[in-house]
């Protein structure tokens, strides 16, 4: 993963007191905001509307996509930490300013709390979606 170790750890920690009690301590919501700044807040926003979905098709490849609150659907790649919004481009790749986006943080914490909708898609699905993408840039 392309994550700080920091990171990495904190979505464990999530994951692992979700799971025995169904919320994620105060203190691990700050360490969020601590550690991924301005966009906590609304990736969280975002898992709590189920925003989040997990397309997967029958040879096991996934991506996500991601409801955004301008109504429009981006793409995620948790593998190589990646996401198509403006936001990631400009302040992650350009500036360096964010560790990732809120869609791709919302991935992250919907994988942890298992908040993800499931969509089974074909092979050619995936592909026009993968190509569509690839057209709007």
């Amino acid at each position: 993963s392309t994550l700080p170790a920091v990171a990495e750890e904190l979505l464990r920690e999530i994951k692992k007191a979700f799971q025995e009690t169904s919320q994620v301590p105060d203190d691990l919501l700050l360490g969020l905001k601590f550690i991924f700044g301005l966009s906590a807040v609304p990736a969280l926003d975002l898992v709590d509307q189920r925003s989040v979905t997990r397309l997967r098709s029958p040879s096991g490849r996934i991506l996500y996509q991601v409801l955004g609150s301008s109504g429009k659907l981006y793409t995620c790649y948790s593998s190589c930490h990646f996401c198509t919004c403006p936001a990631f481009g400009f302040s992650v790749l350009q500036k360096s300013e964010s560790l990732l986006c809120k869609h791709i943080l919302a991935v992250y914490l919907s994988q942890a709390l298992g908040a993800c909708q499931e969509l089974a898609v074909s092979e050619e699905q995936l592909t026009n979606i993968l190509l569509a993408e690839e057209e709007d840039e």
